[in-house]
């Protein structure tokens, strides 16, 4: 059976508490992620902070802010100030259907992978969307049509 560990993404972007909004916006932008994972300096998880997070702390385009303004207010605005800790984690040893399970229950995009505590990992929707791609190819090669 599969464990978390066997699909999750190992190498992390992550950031720090006090890093900022603005840092957190360019990160989300040039890596294409949607969740970023905030941890200590030894990788002592913290929080979570997702595009949606970054949204709300966003001015309205229709409040007719440039985007040097909204840059500015975003360097005066610290990840811990929007991070949730009230997140759901999960162990790289959990069996994948648990995860899948809890991804779909709570409506979730990602669960943080922690062992004892430190970030080893992340595992989104995406990666179960590339599993059900790769399971499908298998499928086809096999000549079963899905």
């Amino acid at each position: 059976m599969l464990a978390v560990k066997d699909l999750m993404t190992k190498d992390v972007f992550t950031l720090r508490e006090l890093d900022t909004l603005r840092t957190a916006r360019s990160m989300m932008s040039l890596a294409r992620i949607r969740h970023i994972p905030i941890v200590s300096e030894n990788m002592d998880f913290k929080g979570l902070v997702t595009h949606r997070d970054i949204l709300d702390a966003t001015l309205s385009r229709f409040a007719d802010v440039d985007k040097e303004t909204q840059d500015e207010l975003d360097l005066g605005i610290p990840i811990r100030e929007l991070m949730r800790t009230d997140v759901h984690v999960v162990s790289p040893e959990a069996p994948l259907h648990d995860a899948i399970e809890t991804l779909l229950t709570h409506k979730y995009g990602c669960l943080p992978v922690l062992d004892k505590g430190k970030l080893v990992g992340i595992i989104t929707e995406a990666d179960f969307l590339k599993l059900t791609l790769r399971l499908m190819d298998t499928l086809s090669a096999q000549g079963i049509e899905i």
